[in-house]
């Protein structure tokens, strides 16, 4: 998980990219010119989850991406994710107070249930219970909900291991470019190559 001097740009989880056909300073947009395909793919789905009308904001489904990409240690989503719910009105350090304690968070009480849930969900999959949709249920979220949060926090998961396992990363400049289209525009399909 990461930590409080963890969200600085200089403390980067990758100085180089693993796959060497993308530059040794690559972010995921290298990785989307590379794959072009999949590119298209994974951003339609990115829309579908992240803006899709739903239960939950585009603001809070952004907060979860980025809080279960901090759970996994993922540089890159974090920082992306982070800055693009700063965009969208998540106050800055939430998102940080969490990954160090929910339960001191300031965020609204009714997101913890879903905090606990993603960060279980992404560390230990298998020992997800009844307990946990439970407890998000009792917060007052439906099942239509709760299946946001189950693909929000899946979606998540999928990025982090492409990144990381590509090698990708960037500093807070790119992100805060990132985060303002992001934002304002959603995760449209790169153009084809």
């Amino acid at each position: 998980m990461l930590r409080d001097n963890d969200f600085r740009p200089e403390n980067g989880s990758n100085t180089m990219a693993h796959l060497k056909t993308l530059a040794v300073n690559a972010t995921l947009l290298d990785l989307f010119q590379a794959y072009p395909r999949l590119a298209r793919l994974s951003s339609a789905l990115a829309q579908e989850i992240l803006r899709a009308p739903g239960e939950l904001s585009a603001s809070e489904r952004e907060l979860l991406f980025a809080f279960g990409s901090g759970v996994n240690a993922c540089h890159f989503c974090v920082g992306a994710h982070s800055a693009v719910a700063e965009r969208m009105g998540v106050a800055p350090g939430v998102i940080e107070a969490a990954l160090i304690d929910i339960a001191s968070a300031p965020v609204d009480e009714r997101l913890k249930p879903l905090l606990h849930f993603v960060k279980k969900l992404t560390e230990t999959p298998s020992r997800i219970a009844d307990a946990d949709a439970d407890a998000v249920r009792a917060a007052g979220w439906s099942d239509a909900a709760l299946h946001e949060v189950i693909v929000v926090c899946a979606l998540q998961n999928f990025f982090n291991r492409w990144v990381d396992g590509a090698g990708v990363d960037a500093d807070r400049e790119f992100f805060a470019g990132i985060a303002e289209r992001l934002a304002k525009d959603g995760y449209q399909a790169p153009a084809a190559e």
